[in-house]
């Protein structure tokens, strides 16, 4: 366990790395590349409030659209896509249409074992019990579309896709043969994943005959961007585990996964279903503190380059907040600033404790606009100020450069 005197000493160092990066000294550790881009800062954002909150029963309490794409529609209206999460056994993925200010009419997804139905947003194919949960949605190229998301059942912990000819009745793939599964999936039972976790030893006498096990190239956390690029090819960014023992200063007992540690990896695949390349593109350094994770990535694309808003995730403290990061190939990534880019508010604010991106920034009416997921309650759950929240915000900027 980590004594509070061993952690201040071993954060030190890393305080003044992160003040150095913050000043525009930590800009010559680019040597060439010492003209890269910096963002703006904390305060060109401006807060505009809450623009979704609960209103229907089958939200149960609580929404979200952590990794879930805003879209432009006409008329000034959004389309924000988003997952009700207040129990795991009601998740569910809808989308909501409207102006920014103004109530927003509700999509929930019908799903079903079957075909899909009729309704505005159906996904069929998805077994009984299997509860979906932060959805993706990637107009394809092809003039096609597909969602993806995780799904939740007993035993049952992955990333599927479905498959759309009109945008409306989407198809799950093939739900035994997914994305991506999470290590307390019953096919990644007793398979370690490349950074050697294994949550649950036993092979799981749940899998059915006709299911294959996980290979372990696909065994991740389950935060998930995935984007499909101008070639065609896609790219997705997910967390990987990778563990620690109780005498190493990073274990954090009060933490909900007290020996892991979280960090950042890249995947590519051709046809988005099938992901075969998997690099490791961010983790804690000598920079950083030593209670620093990092929950997620997601990316927005710009001409100068693939600008990402970083889950900075403070074990200690429990609180999530977007850092800047910066990449030319999605390879290496650059941390020039390591804090919070969108300040989180105050204890009466509903993103006091987290503020979680939607997949990516969208850039509209000479603005970039951000509509993200705030929180008022730690990561573990232990306290929250006031009664536990989750919902949906709005903020904007003219620029995200500096």
């Amino acid at each position: 366990m980590l004594d509070r005197r061993t952690f201040l000493s071993r954060a030190a160092g890393a305080t003044l790395g992160a003040a150095a990066g913050q000043l525009g000294l930590g800009r010559r550790a680019f040597g060439d590349e010492s003209e890269l881009p910096m963002p703006c800062p904390p305060s060109a954002w401006r807060k505009h409030g809450t623009v979704l909150e609960v209103t229907e029963p089958w939200e149960h309490g609580f929404i979200q659209n952590f990794t879930s794409p805003v879209e432009v529609l006409d008329d000034g209206r959004w389309r924000l896509w988003y997952s009700a999460v207040g129990g795991r056994s009601s998740y569910t993925i809808a989308y909501a249409e409207g102006r920014s200010g103004e109530p927003m009419k509700k999509f929930p997804a019908q799903l079903t074992p079957g075909e899909p139905g009729d309704g505005p947003f159906a996904v069929g194919h998805l077994p009984d019990g299997w509860r979906p949960t932060q959805v993706v949605h990637v107009p394809l190229l092809n003039g096609k579309h597909r969602i993806y998301f995780w799904a939740h059942g007993r035993g049952i912990l992955r990333y599927l896709a479905a498959d759309s000819d009109d945008g409306r009745r989407y198809r799950v793939v093939d739900p035994h043969r997914p994305v991506l599964y999470h290590p307390n999936d019953r096919a990644a039972h007793g398979v370690p994943s490349p950074d050697g976790v294994m949550l649950v030893r036993q092979v799981s006498p749940d899998r059915p005959a006709d299911e294959p096990q996980a290979p372990a190239r696909l065994i991740s956390n389950d935060a998930t961007n995935i984007y499909q690029l101008s070639d065609g090819t896609f790219e997705m960014y997910s967390v990987a585990l990778i563990s620690v023992p109780k005498e190493d200063p990073a274990y954090m007992p009060h933490d909900n996964a007290p020996g892991l540690l979280r960090v950042i990896d890249r995947y590519t695949s051709e046809d988005g279903l099938r992901f075969g390349t998997r690099n490791r593109v961010i983790q804690r350094d000598a920079n950083d503190f030593v209670d620093q994770q990092f929950y997620h990535l997601a990316v927005t694309y710009t001409p100068r380059g693939r600008v990402g808003m970083l889950g900075h995730y403070r074990v200690q403290a429990q609180t999530m907040d977007l850092e800047w990061c910066f990449s030319t190939d999605g390879l290496k990534w650059h941390r020039p600033v390591r804090s919070a880019w969108l300040p989180r508010g105050d204890s009466t604010q509903p993103d006091s404790y987290g503020i979680y991106p939607p997949s990516h920034l969208v850039h509209r009416d000479g603005r970039y606009h951000l509509f993200y997921s705030a929180v008022n309650s730690a990561h573990n759950g232990k306290h929250s100020h006031g009664p536990s929240r989750s919902l949906v915000m709005y903020a904007t900027a003219d620029s995200i450069w500096a």
